[in-house]
């Protein structure tokens, strides 16, 4: 169990929260404190008996103004940000203290090494390292991140050295170690492909003139490089597969197969074997067949799952075992199938919060909580939605065979306060609904029919004839006719909404409303 505790940044209000869980008995596992005043608790589960004693009596600590639980420390959830976005990484990557012993070191490395963590750890890495001297360069007065030629076990590689330091007591650094990143000849000409590739990817597509969409574009066009899990967050309508789309295509992996699977529109067995196929089945009297799913059809590629959030306990278990090695079972068979394949997901839910509620693995929120695009609705990208507007004219009059029309001031003051539920696939279908309807002249809002929404509302009826009275009265029959059932005296009804029995059963009368009306 983590707690969150919301303070004022007080001498003594962590050692008042020690003594609180001391008094309790409770041994603390883990306790990190942020310097915008939030401290955070690593507790053993606690009994909702025990809870409840506790949250009140850290509530009345002075300064403190909330406590609530949280799904992990912030240190968990960096830690395993960290090691899955090393582990995922293509290139060798090694980590060395100032003797050259190996502390850390990715799959990649391992298997260039040839070894385990345990075979290799505290090994010098001069052992398989030719063509760099890391003592000298260790005992050198300034330490710069460099590039050199290598051999290891005999293969040639390009090494990025980049000197680790830690700030000490005189505001100087201290250099403990160096990061060593191996990348093959191979390797290279990937990337130099990718670049070449630039102007043929999807990103092209995507119009972005809002400053905070041009930022997400920019940063996912660095994210399409990594091999690590990548989220695409944000409502439905935002553009979370093109975008995924875009990034597969800006990767090395563009010649391979880009796939998808929504999470949420198959049921739970389908989605299972759509994943990860099945083994040997005898249909009639043919051959044994064998379904190969999308993660063995997308190897070398990019698989692309839409609301992840929506996937089953069972599915989430199989999938973290994939995430973890690159191996899965088919459905029905015991034969281990290794795939190279880089994960996009998207939702629209909140993840954390599942993952507290139980309902979302958090070992599995950790391996794909690594790389974060979130996609910003239209009704935040303002400066985009006449552009973009603009451009589905030209495309869908093409499509027609129509002159491209122009859109009303009406249409364009419309468009720019309207909130966009729906988000860029609303504003597509509803320029298709007006150039297809649109005989001639400019694109008018009756032409969009454009529902009526309000947030925290959503949306509402088109048709306001008559007086605000008239519509006041309609709304109160509304009401009164939903809760008469449930109160099914003029007495309980009134004393539900604060008002004389007497008025309630007039307006009763008025309305003609029985206990059966509803």
């Amino acid at each position: 169990m983590r707690l969150e505790i919301l303070c004022q940044d007080r001498l003594g209000i962590a050692q008042e929260v020690l003594n609180i869980l001391a008094l309790h008995q409770i041994s603390l596992r883990g306790i990190e404190v942020d310097l915008v005043g939030i401290i955070y608790l690593n507790l053993p589960d606690l009994a909702f008996a025990e809870l409840q004693q506790l949250l009140p009596e850290i509530r009345h600590i002075k300064g403190v103004t909330d406590v609530r639980t949280i799904s992990f420390m912030p240190s968990e959830r960096e830690h395993y940000e960290l090691s899955t976005l090393l582990q995922t990484l293509p290139d060798p990557v090694f980590s060395v203290d100032t003797k050259g012993g190996v502390i850390i070191v990715n799959e990649s490395g391992l298997r260039v090494l040839g070894g385990t963590l345990e075979d290799v750890r505290q090994i010098p890495i001069n052992q398989w390292l030719q063509g760099f001297n890391l003592n000298r360069w260790v005992q050198q007065a300034e330490h710069w991140p460099m590039s050199i030629p290598v051999k290891v076990q005999g293969e040639a590689y390009l090494a990025d050295i980049l000197p680790v330091h830690v700030p000490n007591q005189q505001q100087d650094q201290t250099l403990v170690g160096a990061v060593i990143c191996l990348k093959s000849a191979d390797r290279l000409g990937k990337q130099i492909h990718a670049l070449q590739q630039v102007e043929s990817s999807l990103f092209s597509e995507i119009l972005a003139v809002d400053t905070e969409t041009k930022r997400v574009i920019k940063q996912a066009k660095k994210f399409a490089g990594m091999d690590a899990p990548l989220q695409i967050l944000g409502e439905t309508g935002t553009g979370k597969e093109l975008l995924a789309r875009a990034c597969h295509s800006f990767s090395v992996r563009a010649e391979k197969p880009f796939l998808v699977l929504n999470c949420a529109s198959l049921p739970d067995n389908v989605a299972e074997t759509e994943l990860f196929g099945y083994g040997e089945r005898i249909v009639s009297q043919e051959q044994p067949i064998i379904k190969h799913g999308i993660l063995e059809q997308a190897d070398g590629g990019t698989i692309f799952l839409d609301e992840i959030g929506e996937m089953s306990s069972h599915l989430q278990v199989k999938f973290l075992r994939f995430l973890q090695d690159g191996t899965f079972r088919r459905v029905g068979d015991d034969k281990e199938v290794k795939v190279n394949v880089r994960v996009i997901c998207s939702t629209q839910k909140n993840l954390p919060l599942l993952c507290q509620e139980g309902k979302f693995r958090e070992d599995l929120f950790y391996r794909l909580n690594v790389l974060i695009l979130h996609l910003p609705p239209l009704r935040e990208r303002k400066k985009d939605i006449i552009p973009l507007a603009e451009m589905f004219i030209r495309r869908y009059a093409s499509q027609q065979s129509k002159v491209p029309p122009k859109l009303s001031k009406a249409s364009v003051n419309l468009m720019q306060q309207y909130p966009w539920p729906g988000n860029i696939r609303q504003l597509e279908h509803a320029i298709l609904r007006a150039i297809t309807v649109l005989e001639k002249g400019e694109i008018r809002p009756e032409h969009m029919q454009l529902p009526s929404y309000a947030d925290r509302v959503g949306y509402l009826s088109t048709s306001f004839e008559g007086t605000l009275e008239e519509s006041v009265k309609k709304f109160e029959k509304q009401l009164l006719t939903h809760l008469y059932p449930a109160y099914p005296s003029s007495r309980q009804l009134a004393k539900k909404l604060g008002v004389s029995h007497t008025a309630i059963a007039r307006k009763l009368r008025d309305y003609g409303i029985t206990k059966h009306s509803r």
